[in-house]
């Protein structure tokens, strides 16, 4: 057994580490098979030696993270875990480096995994970006993040949110209402990120003055979107003829986002994904970037994770028996 010792400068640190009843210490404890016990300023962690060593790297990550103002959290408490076991602890310091922008109610939004970070530099850097991955890894609500910061920073005119109108077999004309009310289901998550970034009041503002619009995909089309910032959501369930009508909306001074999960196509009798196609015949465009996210950046409830994981495992042997 061995044992080894690790600094803490500020007790707000330590205390920010353990958690609630010691609870994200606890977690770590498990995950090594390690003893950890704080005294004084230092923190003991003591048990094998390799466990200890990758204890010790965890814990100096989260600490790296405490330092930059972050809440820790059981999710990325297991990011953290996950970085150690591919030997990447030291690029625990490339997350929380700088806010994308400051929500309605004064909270920060940072990037809290390597493959948000990419995706954020990759937004920043690029025209047109394809972020591709699992349900809840911050596709969506970091690029309407971005719109809102670089509407605010004035260097587009107008924020405009499109998704195509397919969703689980559903059609339009089984919901009730008029066309507004037909198409706002689909559209509500992109409202509901708008509405945490601007607040409800700012939102309605900007809508009524242009400078926010949020459409079906079929509105796009003959259109040329000049000074603006443009999310295409959902954009799995585009087709190769849509998606490609969407590109060359694109207009001078403009940026677009397209985000979606090419394992939930909801297109009818099999047609082909506009995104599949679009990821491919796109690849090797300058100022065109293609991000693929991984389960390890979802950043929902750890059961979301599992899902994902368990879903893969399913399709792979299913795929290796046919």
């Amino acid at each position: 057994m061995v044992e080894q010792l690790i600094d803490i400068e500020r007790m707000e640190h330590a205390l920010t580490l353990f958690g609630s009843h010691d609870e994200n210490i606890r977690q770590i404890e498990r995950e090594y098979n390690v003893t950890i016990v704080f005294r004084g300023t230092d923190i003991k962690v003591a048990g094998d030696a390799e466990a200890v060593m990758n204890a010790v790297k965890c814990i100096e990550g989260l600490l790296t993270m405490v330092e930059q103002g972050e809440t820790l959290s059981d999710q990325n408490i297991r990011y953290v875990i996950s970085l150690v076991s591919e030997g990447k602890e030291q690029e625990v310091a490339a997350l929380n480096k700088d806010v994308i922008c400051v929500t309605a109610k004064g909270k920060p939004l940072k990037a809290k995994t390597l493959g948000q970070q990419k995706y954020i530099d990759a937004i920043r850097k690029n025209t047109i970006v394809l972020g591709i991955g699992p349900a809840g890894t911050g596709k969506t609500y970091l690029a309407v993040a971005m719109a809102v910061k670089a509407f605010r920073a004035h260097e587009v005119n107008r924020i405009i949110l499109t998704r195509p109108a397919v969703e689980a077999g559903e059609k339009l004309g089984f919901l009730p209402g008029d066309l507004q009310n037909k198409v706002d289901p689909y559209l509500r998550p992109l409202y509901d990120a708008l509405f945490d970034m601007l607040g409800a009041e700012n939102y309605q503002k900007y809508l009524e003055r242009g400078n926010i619009e949020v459409a079906p995909l079929a509105y796009m089309r003959g259109r040329t979107l000049d000074d603006s910032f443009i999310i295409l959501d959902e954009a799995q369930n585009t087709t190769p003829e849509q998606m490609k009508m969407f590109l060359t909306r694109l207009g001078m001074g403009s940026k677009a986002v397209i985000t979606g999960d090419i394992t939930q196509i909801d297109l009818p009798d099999a047609r082909r994904s506009g995104l599949v196609e679009a990821s491919r015949v796109l690849r090797d465009i300058e100022d065109i970037a293609i991000i693929q996210f991984t389960h390890k950046d979802v950043v929902r409830h750890r059961l979301v994770q599992d899902i994902i994981n368990a879903y893969d495992r399913y399709y792979n042997r299913k795929n290796r028996t046919k």
